[in-house]
């Protein structure tokens, strides 16, 4: 029998450099989000008309819809540098006085998870996007002196999955602000043929198509789901990937007909057999699936809304009829969806 491989680090730098291939780099490529990019191509023209940086921008939406690419896009229509980060990364005033003081004219700042910036260093970049300076206390005690340190005009560019999360006086420094909504099934199977093209993988209209649907209106999805539908056609299909071999591959990943995979099954699977009919928590869903919170409010939640299988309510998640009858479980009276929800969700 041979024993399990583990997927070792060369093989996920591989992935992540695959990743960043299929991004486009003009905004001329990028698929979808037809308001977000007709109104991002005005504002670029504008600020390259007038030779000024592009006022700071807010991107949010759930995971994998392209804010990171539309940040790169951004610098490359701008013609200049990007300077990637994270939120949790910047760790303390000092570290965030030495990134901007390395940043160009027009340059861009992307903060990926920027509602997890802490307070001192949220409170530090107020006056940095605002007057474009930096407020720094230099020494400590009687000996200490408030200097201030000149920047030169950069854009801050946003990105987050909880536009909630970010405080007030932060959000309102931002200049231009985008949701990114999931894809349509044409958007995804039109990214999945520009991919195919790049990856120089054989795939016809029925198999584009057929990873499309099942990608859970995600372009990263679609792209993950296309690499392993190569290989599993390298390995079993002659290389070329039809509609049964994009299906066989996909079962071999156990993802179904609807886009679900096990971690969407196994949070159904509480909702619908552990806590049948009952509103339940996120942390106790979290607990019962072994995931971290975020993950399930942020990954599974918004995709089980979007296909009418979870509602949130102020007791907590419900399932709905769809999700039973999906899972093949007998619905329960009451719950959305069947028979007398309305006055089982709205009783006292």
């Amino acid at each position: 029998m041979t024993e399990p491989r583990l997927v070792g680090p060369a093989e996920l730098e591989e992935e992540r450099a695959l990743d960043v291939t299929l991004r486009p780099r003009r905004l001329d490529d990028f698929v979808g989000q037809p308001a977000v990019r007709e109104q991002l191509q005005i504002l670029l023209e504008a600020a390259q008309g007038r030779g000024e940086a592009l006022d700071h921008v807010l991107l949010y939406g759930p995971p994998g819809l392209g804010k990171t690419t539309l940040a790169q896009i951004i610098a490359g229509e701008m013609g200049v540098t990007m300077r990637p980060t994270s939120g949790p990364a910047i760790e303390h005033q000092g570290m965030l006085a030495s990134i901007l003081t390395n940043l160009g004219d027009g340059d861009i700042f992307f903060i990926d998870e920027v509602h997890r910036l802490s307070r001192t260093v949220e409170e530090a970049l107020y006056p940095a996007m605002e007057e474009f300076s930096f407020d720094w206390v230099a020494g400590k005690g009687a000996s200490a002196q408030a200097l201030r340190l000149e920047l030169k005009r950069f854009t801050v560019v946003g990105a987050t999955t909880r536009a909630g999360a970010l405080g007030g006086p932060l959000r309102d420094r931002f200049g231009i602000t985008f949701r990114l909504d999931f894809y349509d099934a044409g958007e995804l199977t039109a990214i999945v043929r520009r991919s195919a093209g790049l990856l120089r993988i054989a795939v016809d209209d029925a198999g584009a198509e057929l990873i499309a649907a099942r990608s859970r209106g995600t372009p990263r999805i679609a792209n993950r789901l296309l690499r392993r539908a190569r290989d599993f056609a390298q390995v079993r299909a002659a290389g070329r990937i039809d509609a049964a071999v994009a299906a066989e591959s996909l079962a071999v990943l156990g993802i179904d007909e609807t886009g679900l995979d096990e971690l969407d099954r196994r949070v159904l699977g509480v909702l619908c057999r552990a806590y049948a009919g009952r509103p339940v928590g996120l942390g106790t869903i979290a607990v019962s699936v072994s995931e971290d919170p975020d993950t399930v409010e942020d990954v599974v939640e918004p995709f089980l809304i979007r296909l009418g299988f979870l509602v949130r309510t102020p007791q907590g998640r419900l399932a709905t009829a769809g999700a039973y009858r999906h899972l093949g479980e007998p619905v329960p009276s009451g719950v959305p969806g069947a028979a007398g929800a309305q006055s089982s969700l709205f009783a006292s």
